[in-house]
């Protein structure tokens, strides 16, 4: 994905959501996006897919998808019959909010076969046999199909529906939010499912949460966005632990942490602004207390940072003028060749 910019037309004037985001997934990773509430973390995972509704609509970018069976695809460009094949095939969605994506008057199964048979025609025996394969990959049993939505809890509901979105083997699923609403034992379970199905199917994940601690479990990469920008981009052990935006070791300051004695936790000053006018330079500088005066008026790029002297850090890239930036090359062109080693790493 490159310059991703979207926009939603209000009666105040247009809302720049996301305005000029940049990202790779490379294959079988698992990349998070977090931020809090209203960051356009949502609206990048919509823009995607292809999801994008008035009074949204993408203003500019590109997003290509690079399947393991036939050739790249530019996702902003596909229509009508292109754009079906993509969709559940290539890649997949599940919902924020999933628990309640399944339609009440129909079987688990029925569900199933719609998808199924939309995409890929089989008979009646193999269709029943892919759908008991698909539920024993989330730890569901094969009556499930045979079963209502109200019958099931909300952790099979949610395991369903991650069935259902890799129902055709996808290159790429994005699941917006997976563990919301779902006690601490059944987010184990999504999670550890999650991360499963990675390993033995070898798609690439993109999981959209606000819950830090979902991405620390889960996630190879952390791309954190504020504002409708992405400030940092690392592996998860480096946002963790040497995180460097400030607005990133803000945000990592404010998780609560279970024993070591009691603690004051670290909370965010100020609010961040409004999308309907996005101020000049830097989005944090009002919120930041270590702000440069190039802060108020040049917007950092995100870029691979070098770390300070003696630090020992994985690079990372960075939207912070209180990094040096260091040369990287960002062509696209790169990205089969890197999908690739990844997957021969594996």
């Amino acid at each position: 994905m490159r310059h991703l910019t979207v926009e939603y037309a209000t009666v105040r004037g247009s809302a720049r959501a996301v305005d000029d985001v940049s990202l790779e997934v490379n294959r079988s990773e698992i990349v998070g996006i977090a931020g809090e509430s209203g960051c356009g973390k949502t609206t990048l995972a919509s823009a995607i897919l292809r999801l994008t509704r008035p009074p949204g609509r993408v203003t500019a970018g590109t997003i290509r998808l690079f399947p393991r069976r036939g050739a790249p695809v530019e996702l902003l460009g596909a229509e009508g019959e292109e754009l079906r094949s993509v969709r559940w095939r290539h890649m997949a969605y599940v919902p924020q909010g999933s628990m309640n994506s399944l339609n009440p008057v129909m079987r688990v199964g029925e569900q199933f076969e719609d998808a199924i048979t939309h995409h890929d025609g089989q008979t009646a025996q193999k269709l029943g046999e892919r759908i008991a394969y698909l539920l024993d990959l989330v730890g569901l049993g094969a009556h499930v199909a045979r079963m209502y939505p109200h019958e099931l809890s909300g952790g099979m509901r949610q395991r369903a529906i991650i069935a259902m979105a890799i129902a055709l083997d996808p290159d790429l699923v994005i699941a917006d939010e997976p563990t919301t609403a779902l006690d601490v034992n059944v987010q184990r379970v999504i999670i550890q499912t999650l991360r499963d199905l990675r390993d033995r199917l070898g798609m690439s994940l993109v999981i959209v949460t606000h819950d830090m601690a979902v991405h620390a479990q889960l996630a190879d990469r952390v791309a954190v966005m504020y504002a409708g920008k992405i400030v940092e981009d690392a592996e998860v052990r480096a946002i963790f632990h040497h995180p460097r935006h400030p607005y990133v070791r803000r945000l990592i300051g404010a998780i609560p942490r279970v024993g070591g004695g009691r603690f004051r936790l670290d909370g965010i000053d100020g609010a961040a602004p409004s999308p309907l006018a996005w101020p000049a330079g830097c989005r944090f500088r009002a919120r930041c207390a270590e702000a440069l005066p190039e802060c108020s008026t040049v917007m950092p790029e995100l870029v691979v940072r070098g770390a300070p002297d003696g630090e020992q850090l994985t690079r990372s890239m960075v939207a912070c003028h209180l990094h040096p930036a260091e040369a990287i090359d960002t062509d696209v062109s790169g990205l089969e060749v890197a999908a690739q080693s990844r997957k021969e790493d594996r």
